[in-house]
C-alpha cells in the first residue's frame, strides 16, 4: 500500500466540508430537528454486525456530509488499506512489519500466521483443560485455584478487561488477578490473599525485558520461594507469554511452559494470542474461542462490507468529522454495563497509541489533528460526576453509549432503569433544555418572574451534543470479542483517513529511556546534580540516604 497519498486536506471535498459544519453550527438544523424532519432517519442511519447493532442517528450529520465523508474515505484509499492490512503487507512501516492480529481469531490455517495460531490455541487447550481438572497441580499437589497474570500495557489491559466483562462466564475452581503497576503495592496487595502452594502466575512480556513486568515477576517468584515452592518445583507455578525463550528459561521457565507471541502482532492488539491465555483459565477454552469468532465475525464485516454500512468505518468517519472539523479534542465511551467498566481504559490504549501521531506514514507533519483522548467510566457513575460537563461544560465532546439489551441479571426492574438511563442521557444530550423552557418550568414550581428569569440561565442545557449507542444484545464471549473488534478497526480506518500509522509508539519509548538513569540517581549513594533543576530536585527530595 502507498505511502504518498495526499492528506485529505488537499482534498476537493474538505473545503466543503468545513463549510458544512460551519452551517450546521450557526444555522441548524439541530440533531432534533433532524430527526424530527425524517421519521427514517433512525432506521438508516443505523447498522448492525456480528451481534452489535450501531444507532448513529443522534450526530450532527446529513446524508450529503455522510456521502462527503464517504469520499473522503475513498480518497484515502481505505478500501486498499484494509486489505493490505488482512493480506500481511506491511502496514507498520516504520518498523517494517505487518499488522496481522486479524490471523489469530481467523478459523482457518491457510496462511503460517493462521497455523502458528491454530498450533498456540491447541497448546493453550490441553494447558487450560490441565489446569482447570485438576491435573495440572502445584508443588505439593494441591489443584491451582488463582492465576496472577503479570503483564502491562496490551499484556494487561486486554485480558483483564476481557475477564472483567465476562464475568457471567467465569470458571468455578480458577480465580484471575491481574498486576501491572510497579508499585510493589499493587504486587503484595494482590498476592496477601493468595496461597503460593495453589497460586499460578503468568509472565506476558514479548521480550521478556519489559521492566515493570520483569520486577514484579522477580517479585513474585521470590514469594513462591518463601512460600515453600522449591527451585526445581517453579516449573508448576510460573508460566510465560513471551517471544524470547533464552529469557524465560534463565528465569525457570521451561520452553514447553513459554508461550509464544511474534512480531506481527502489536502488544495493544495481543488479547487474541496466548495473551489472553488468563482469560481462558479464568473461563474456559471454549469461551476463549467464542470471544475470538465474534471478532472473526467482526472482521469479515469489515473486509466485505460496503463503506456505507460498514461500523468500524462509520465509528473512524464520525470520529474523523469531529476532531478535525468541529475542533472536538475528547472521545467519552460510556458502557451501561458494569461488567465493562475496565472497556474505557483498554481503549484509551488502543486509540490513543495508535493515533497518538504527529507525523504521517510518509513523515511529513499531520495538517489536521491526531486522536481524541479517550476517557469515561461505566454508567451510570458517571452521570454523577462528569456528565455535568457533557452537559452544560463549554466543550464538545461526542459520547459512546453502549447497552447490553438482556443482562446475566435475575432483576429485571433494575437492568430496565439501567437502560433507561442510558437511554434518556442520549436524549438529554440531543435535546438539551431551552432557557425559556427552563424559565417556564421555575415559574410552575412557584418562583417569581424575576426569580425565573435569574435561575433560569443556570438550569439552561444547550444540547445538540452528539453520540452513538451501541447495543449488545447480551454480555457473551461472541458480543464482547465484536465488540472489541469493531473499535481496533474503527482506529485502523480512522489512522488511514489521517494518513498515520497506527501500529507503532515510539513515544512510549523515551519515557523508558530516561527512567533508567533517573533510577541510578535516586538509588545512588550522593545527592542528584545531574540533571534539570526541577529533576534534581524532586530526586533529591524522595532519596534514601
Amino acid at each position: 500500500m502507498s505511502t504518498s497519498i495526499a492528506p485529505l486536506t488537499q482534498h476537493p471535498l474538505w473545503a466543503a466540508l468545513q463549510a458544512q459544519a460551519l452551517r450546521l453550527d450557526e444555522e441548524g438544523p439541530s440533531i432534533a430537528q433532524l430527526l424530527r424532519a425524517d421519521p427514517e432517519r433512525a432506521k438508516r442511519f443505523s447498522a448492525s454486525a456480528g451481534g452489535v447493532f450501531m444507532d448513529y442517528s443522534k450526530h450532527l450529520l446529513t446524508e450529503e456530509i455522510l456521502a462527503q465523508l464517504l469520499q473522503l474515505a475513498e480518497a484515502a484509499e481505505l478500501p486498499a488499506a484494509i486489505d493490505a492490512m488482512f493480506t500481511g503487507e506491511a502496514v507498520n512501516n516504520t518498523e517494517q512489519r505487518a499488522a496481522l492480529h486479524v490471523a489469530l481469531r481467523s478459523p482457518y490455517a491457510n496462511t503460517p500466521q493462521e497455523r502458528l495460531a491454530q498450533d498456540t490455541l491447541a497448546r493453550m487447550e490441553r494447558f487450560v483443560a490441565a489446569v482447570q481438572s485438576g491435573e495440572w497441580t502445584g508443588h505439593d499437589g494441591h489443584r491451582i485455584r488463582d492465576v496472577v497474570n503479570l503483564g502491562i500495557g496490551g499484556s494487561d489491559l486486554g485480558p483483564a478487561m476481557a475477564y472483567a466483562a465476562l464475568g457471567a462466564f467465569h470458571h468455578e475452581q480458577v480465580r484471575c488477578h491481574f498486576v501491572s503497576n510497579v508499585d510493589p503495592l499493587h504486587l503484595e496487595c494482590t498476592l496477601a490473599k493468595l496461597n503460593p502452594a495453589t497460586t499460578l502466575l503468568v509472565i506476558a512480556s514479548k521480550t521478556f525485558t519489559t521492566l515493570e513486568t520483569m520486577l514484579n515477576a522477580k517479585a513474585a517468584r521470590q514469594w513462591l520461594l518463601q512460600g515453600g515452592v522449591s527451585e526445581d518445583q517453579l516449573h508448576r507455578h510460573c508460566v510465560a507469554v513471551s517471544a524470547n525463550l533464552a529469557k524465560a528459561a534463565s528465569f525457570g521457565i521451561a520452553p514447553e511452559l513459554v508461550f509464544p507471541l511474534w512480531d506481527w502482532v502489536g502488544g495493544r492488539y495481543s488479547l487474541w494470542s496466548a495473551i489472553g491465555l488468563p482469560v481462558a483459565l479464568g473461563t474456559s477454552m471454549a469461551h476463549f474461542r467464542a470471544l475470538l469468532s465474534g471478532a472473526h465475525a467482526m472482521d469479515e464485516h469489515f473486509r466485505h462490507a460496503p463503506l456505507e454500512r460498514n461500523l468500524p468505518t462509520l465509528l473512524a468517519l464520525l470520529a474523523f468529522w469531529y476532531v478535525d472539523f468541529w475542533g472536538a479534542q475528547s472521545q467519552v465511551i460510556l458502557p451501561y454495563a458494569q461488567p465493562l467498566h475496565l472497556f474505557p481504559a483498554f481503549l484509551q490504549q488502543l486509540d490513543m497509541e495508535s493515533l497518538g501521531k504527529q507525523v504521517r506514514k510518509d513523515g511529513a507533519y499531520l495538517d489536521t489533528n491526531s486522536g481524541a483522548i479517550v476517557w469515561g467510566s461505566a454508567g451510570t457513575n458517571g452521570q454523577h460526576s462528569f456528565h455535568q460537563l457533557l452537559h452544560q461544560g463549554t466543550h464538545l465532546i461526542p459520547a459512546d453509549f453502549i447497552a447490553v439489551a438482556h443482562s446475566h441479571s435475575a432483576n429485571r426492574e433494575m437492568h430496565e432503569q439501567l437502560l433507561a438511563n442510558c437511554f434518556a442521557q442520549s436524549q438529554a444530550l440531543m435535546n438539551g433544555k431551552t432557557p425559556e423552557q427552563a424559565e417556564q418550568e421555575l415559574h410552575k414550581q412557584g418562583l417569581s418572574s424575576a426569580e425565573a428569569q435569574a435561575l433560569a440561565p443556570h438550569k439552561a442545557i444547550p444540547g445538540n451534543r452528539p453520540s452513538t449507542t451501541l447495543v449488545l444484545d447480551a454480555l457473551t464471549p461472541s458480543s464482547l470479542g465484536a465488540l472489541i473488534a469493531l473499535y481496533e478497526h474503527k482506529v485502523f480506518a480512522h489512522s488511514v483517513l489521517l494518513g498515520i500509522n497506527a501500529f507503532d509508539q515510539w513515544g512510549v519509548e523515551l519515557g523508558k529511556e530516561l527512567s533508567t538513569n533517573v533510577y541510578s540517581a535516586i538509588s545512588a549513594p550522593e545527592p542528584c546534580a545531574r540533571f534539570d533543576a526541577s529533576t534534581n530536585a524532586l530526586i533529591n527530595r524522595v532519596r534514601h540516604e
